[in-house]
């Protein structure tokens, strides 16, 4: 009974801890002209979250649409734990991907273009839109953390090196320190750099992804509320 006590303190005080209430702006370049903007909320209530992220295109990118995507999930003491992730790109319901996240049984459930994809389900799991937030609550210790993520298409783990802490970026008039990370690209992946901010609960404020014909995306935070 003390043991499930204790946890059930730490499961609070962890719940807790962190922002309940998170908005965050972006914006996003190709190749370093404007591409569009990003528009991101981060919402707990007890310990459910609910994480949903809006992208729009600029100028001739606006034709492209919109794309949505969404997680909830729990807060527990290792961090966020998805139940349900959808990813929604315009009106087009072929472009419309969704992952449920079984963990009783350990399967992850992905529905791609009318038809489910099964895979084992790995500890720490997350989707492409929680899985900065899961810094918040286990910051970088060593030299590498490793991730392992769904896209709503396909379950892959990933790992992020840690180049160097202290990294000071300015970032829409704001200084922070931050730490980079970078995933590396291997057979054909997306090359990925993150940059935490260390003293805003490892929020990202910025992110470089670079593909294998070298086009690269940047996208680097221009507003910040949390609560």
């Amino acid at each position: 009974m003390k043991t499930i006590f204790a946890f059930s303190l730490l499961l609070v005080k962890v719940a807790f801890a962190q922002p309940t209430n998170i908005q965050l702006e972006y914006e996003v370049s190709r190749n370093e002209s404007p591409f569009g903007t990003v528009k991101e909320s981060y919402v707990q209530e007890g310990v459910q979250y609910r994480i949903a992220s809006t992208t729009k295109g600029k100028g001739l990118y606006a034709l492209l649409g919109s794309r949505e995507m969404t997680s909830k999930g729990t807060v527990t003491a290792e961090g966020l734990v998805p139940e349900k992730f959808q990813f929604k790109h315009g009106s087009s319901a072929s472009k419309t991907l969704s992952a449920s996240f079984n963990w009783a049984s350990h399967q992850l459930s992905m529905l791609v273009k009318g038809k489910t994809r099964v895979a084992k389900l790995l500890p720490r799991t997350v989707d492409l839109v929680s899985y900065p937030y899961q810094f918040m609550f286990m910051p970088l210790d060593g030299n590498q953390v490793k991730i392992a993520l769904t896209t709503g298409r396909k379950l892959k783990q990933y790992t992020y090196k840690l180049v160097a802490r202290d990294v000071m970026l300015n970032v829409a008039g704001t200084q922070y320190k931050t730490l980079h990370l970078v995933n590396a690209a291997v057979g054909g992946e997306k090359k990925k750099e993150l940059w935490l901010a260390e003293e805003t609960h490892y929020i990202p404020v910025k992110y470089l992804v670079v593909d294998k014909d070298g086009e690269k995306i940047e996208q680097v935070l221009t507003k910040i509320s949390m609560e």
